[in-house]
């Protein structure tokens, strides 16, 4: 089993300016052989294969001797990231690959491990080319180490993720319990049991603060030192409301796999929901896709089972007593109703839920 292990690190200002390098070298070594792939295909009908393009990448480096200056297992593995997009875009995964941009102030790079060249001490990592960085350790992982990813945001922090394999299983005990999970907007999720867990609408609460930093950026010289002071309150508040929603998130996956070994959930198709514009942004902020993700790993993790019902089972519209379909509940701001066939009183969240685990108990 494969596990990543995320620390924030604080390089020095040496560190800094050559990780700024090996950003640069690496989305300059992916944009390179991004057009060389699309112009011969193109022009020549021809494939440059991943080989063909690491084969190149020596000539590369002698062409541009500042290539030189960064870690080389970071421009190889840029190479590698290239050709999965191309092999995710023919298995349609993804969209077709696009060059990398360095207006989008977030970069990241990857390095393999080899013969000790990254390793993890009590208050430093060690990584190649860059020396020992100070570190944020909040934990020790065991296995085996097998690449570090560097990454800075645009609020200017960085942060290494180690990827470790052979780790050690950790199986939570068994509860015999189940559940069904509604996803909703004003309540994020609600349970078979009738729990309701709330939505804590971490953008809507800073919108307004977020407008206004917005409004003054509009209003400043693009590229002077006030733009990039507030480029950066901007991004550190994006952070912040990224950094809630994903605690929220994280605290509550994990509760529900500890108390539930079978969870039975909606497989929605976000997005096309988002192409819905009066709830695009209620439904970007409630993040129903980490949530489920989260599941998913942390079942896997854990030895928990999820089970998917189709995007269109009719959750809300069944009576879960007598299996009675009321079409006039299709109305999202019907929120209680009456079933006609036998009488049975709903919450449309609730029943919702319980239906969804009756159908993944039943379809698996």
């Amino acid at each position: 089993m494969e596990k990543a292990f995320k620390y924030r690190i604080y390089p020095n200002r040496e560190q800094r300016i050559l990780l700024a390098k090996t950003f640069g070298c690496t989305r300059f070594v992916y944009n390179h052989y991004l057009a060389k792939r699309k112009d011969a295909y193109e022009n020549d009908g021809i494939t440059f294969s991943y080989s063909a393009c690491a084969k190149d990448l020596v000539s590369l480096k002698k062409e541009y001797e500042w290539l030189k200056e960064v870690d080389s297992i970071a421009l190889q593995s840029s190479v590698k990231n290239l050709d999965t997009a191309y092999i995710n875009f023919f298995r349609k995964k993804a969209e077709y690959p696009r060059f990398k941009s360095k207006k989008t102030h977030r970069y990241s790079y990857t390095t393999k491990y080899t013969n000790g060249n990254i390793e993890l001490y009590e208050n430093k990592v060690k990584l190649p080319k860059i020396g020992l960085v100070k570190i944020k350790k909040t934990r020790a992982p065991k296995g085996r180490l097998l690449s570090a990813t560097v990454s800075q945001v645009p609020s200017g922090k960085y942060y290494v993720s180690l990827c470790y394999t052979d780790v050690e299983e950790v199986l939570f005990p068994l509860t015999y319990n189940e559940t069904g999970i509604d996803l909703g907007i004003k309540d994020f999720i609600v349970l078979s049991n009738g729990e309701k867990v709330e939505n804590p609408k971490y953008l809507k609460k800073s919108i307004e603060k977020l407008k206004k930093l917005q409004k003054q950026q509009s209003r400043k010289t693009k590229g002077g030192r006030n733009w990039i002071k507030n480029r950066i309150k901007i991004a550190r508040l994006h952070e912040k409301i990224a950094n809630q929603r994903m605690d929220f998130i994280n605290k509550l996956s994990t509760r529900i796999i500890t108390e539930y070994d079978i969870i039975c959930i909606e497989d929605l198709k976000v997005d096309n929901m988002l192409k819905n514009h009066n709830l695009a942004q209620s439904i970007s902020d409630v993040s129903w896709s980490k949530f489920t993700t989260q599941l998913e790993y942390k079942a896997e993790w854990y030895g928990k089972v999820i089970k998917k019902v189709d995007t269109f089972y009719p959750s809300s519209q069944t009576c879960h007593c007598c299996r009675y379909k009321n079409e006039e509940t299709k109305d999202l701001k019907v929120r209680e109703w009456t079933c006609p066939k036998c009488h049975a009183e709903h919450d449309r969240d609730v029943n919702a839920s319980i239906n969804i685990l009756m159908q993944g108990i039943l379809a698996n």
